[in-house]
């Protein structure tokens, strides 16, 4: 199937805006389109004049009208953004920015003291705070004469760096052109189409994070509809805002639909102007699915894709059937095949499990600074994902762990999520995460992490899960918690739970 319109940038997407419609809504704030462009450009220009083009901008900054100007401003001034989490720490804000060589930093202002001495030991040049305490970045807002500049970046350009989100190791910058971003955002619209200018899509995950960015931000210009963005997540306010602002579409990883779910009056709330929630990040729950469509009557579409994927690769698609554990089919012009996870180069059958494999033209051009890296990720045309997944036979792909969080238990390869769905369908779970830990006899045991949903044991669970798994696959111990450790996206954190298996 052809894609709809694929611009050349996001910049010329948003060019083709205007207007009077909402563009930017938050904290009781607001901008349209023309105000948007305005503003967008104002800033562009800014970031030109100090020597932005062709060099990259570091952006560190919560949910905000402001971050959004600057994501495109950036890319706008012919500058590769790279989006930073603003609640790293030193330490990891050193090595991302050391890393990522900008020339410009532009910072939340309440994050002053952490971000500007590092700026100032690697040598950054220019460093601009906005919000309270700094810039406005939304002054150039009436501005007539404000606006984009006349040269935009060209299609083979790099737009974004974007840092994987690994709970291990030193974080790895991708390298994304704007030919890759936009043809993304048109194979996404052809999954999940947009109805127009009425549509309000509400942005909760973090705007640093790739989620959000393509789901939310690029979306919401593509159909010059409104981007409702709220700077923190409380399940009162999104509750509140869904029905207030009447939003049609609720971009949310699993963590906070429990969030959302496990809210006091959830069920009592008027959600009828939802059209559908694209869930992504973290793997989604089959039991939560179908809760959250019980309850709500709005369909869950789940997706797959990574950073290096630019990233959206599968998606349940709008208007089809839902089919719960699958994370759908691919986008338009987009391969996935399932390889056997020792080579990489035998291609399995309908319902053997493997190493996922893609290509097409959203893919990464690679690693930042990183060749091997780059050459292990991207063979022969492939990317390989490191993600475990197999099709049925009718062409729906499910992930089924990461390939590095596969146990290997008595000389049987087990993988977690499938302990976490068995967990996740008991009555008494609310969250579960399952993580392998080193044992002298079997090679690893299987530890699995538990936060009750009203009252329950572990002696149940561990009788749940022999009624539902092999006996290869039954946790050695299910440990009872209060709070699952989370990263600072919203996934769970196996490499805390790991360390917290081998201390125990």
């Amino acid at each position: 199937m052809s894609l709809p319109k694929v611009y050349e940038t996001v910049v010329h997407m948003l060019a083709g805006a205007g207007g009077d419609g909402d563009a930017l809504l938050c904290d009781g704030d607001k901008l349209t389109y023309t105000e948007y462009i305005r503003c967008v450009g104002g800033f562009a220009e800014e970031l030109i004049a100090l020597g932005a083009g062709g060099e990259r901008v570091a952006l560190i900054c919560g949910n905000s009208i402001h971050m959004a100007i600057a994501s495109f401003a950036g890319h706008a001034a012919g500058a590769q953004i790279v989006p930073v989490n603003p609640i790293y720490t030193e330490r990891e804000l050193g090595i991302v920015l050391a890393d990522a060589d900008p020339v410009i930093v532009v910072y939340d202002a309440s994050a002053a003291e952490l971000v500007e001495p590092i700026a100032k030991r690697l040598g950054i040049t220019y460093q601009i705070a906005v919000g309270d305490g700094g810039r406005a970045l939304d002054a150039w807002r009436g501005d007539t004469l404000a606006r984009l500049p006349d040269k935009l970046p060209a299609p083979e350009t790099l737009a974004t760096l974007q840092y994987t989100g690994g709970t291990t190791g030193i974080p790895k910058g991708v390298n994304i052109t704007h030919r890759q971003l936009s043809v993304n955002i048109s194979q996404r619209e052809s999954a999940w189409p947009l109805s127009g200018s009425d549509e309000r899509i509400l942005c909760v995950m973090p705007l640093f994070h790739v989620f959000a960015s393509s789901v939310c931000l690029h979306p919401a210009v593509y159909c010059r509809g409104a981007m409702v963005i709220l700077p923190r997540f409380h399940p009162a306010t999104v509750l509140d805002t869904i029905e207030a602002q009447r939003i049609t579409r609720l971009p949310a990883g699993p963590t906070i639909l429990h969030g959302l779910m496990g809210f006091d009056g959830f069920a009592a709330r008027d959600f009828s102007s939802l059209r559908s929630v694209y869930s992504g990040s973290a793997p989604l729950p089959e039991e939560t699915l179908r809760q959250w469509q019980a309850i709500t009557g709005c369909p869950v579409l789940e997706g797959f894709g990574q950073s290096e994927s630019g990233p959206v690769l599968t998606v349940n698609w709008d208007g089809a059937d839902i089919v719960p554990g699958s994370v759908g089919k691919p986008l338009p012009e987009t391969e996935i095949e399932i390889v056997d996870v020792e080579t990489g180069n035998e291609v399995l059958d309908v319902g053997e499990q493997g190493e996922v494999r893609a290509r097409g033209p959203q893919v990464m051009s690679g690693y930042r600074d990183r060749p091997d890296e780059t050459a292990a990720t991207l063979r022969g045309g492939w990317l390989y994902t490191g993600d475990i997944g197999e099709f049925d036979g009718a062409g729906n792909l499910y992930i089924r762990d990461r390939k590095k969080d596969m146990v290997i238990t008595g000389g049987y390869n087990v993988y977690p999520r499938e302990i976490d769905e068995v967990l996740y369908a008991h009555a008494g779970v609310a969250e579960a995460a399952a993580v392998g830990t080193p044992d002298e006899y079997r090679g690893e045991i299987i530890v699995a992490y538990v936060v009750p949903a009203g009252a329950t044991d572990a002696e149940t669970l561990l009788a749940h899960c022999a009624q539902n798994l092999a006996k290869y696959k039954i946790p050695a111990r299910i440990e009872i918690i209060a709070e699952i450790p989370k990263t600072t996206v919203g996934k769970i954190d196996k490499a805390a739970l790991r360390k917290m298996a081998v201390a125990r």
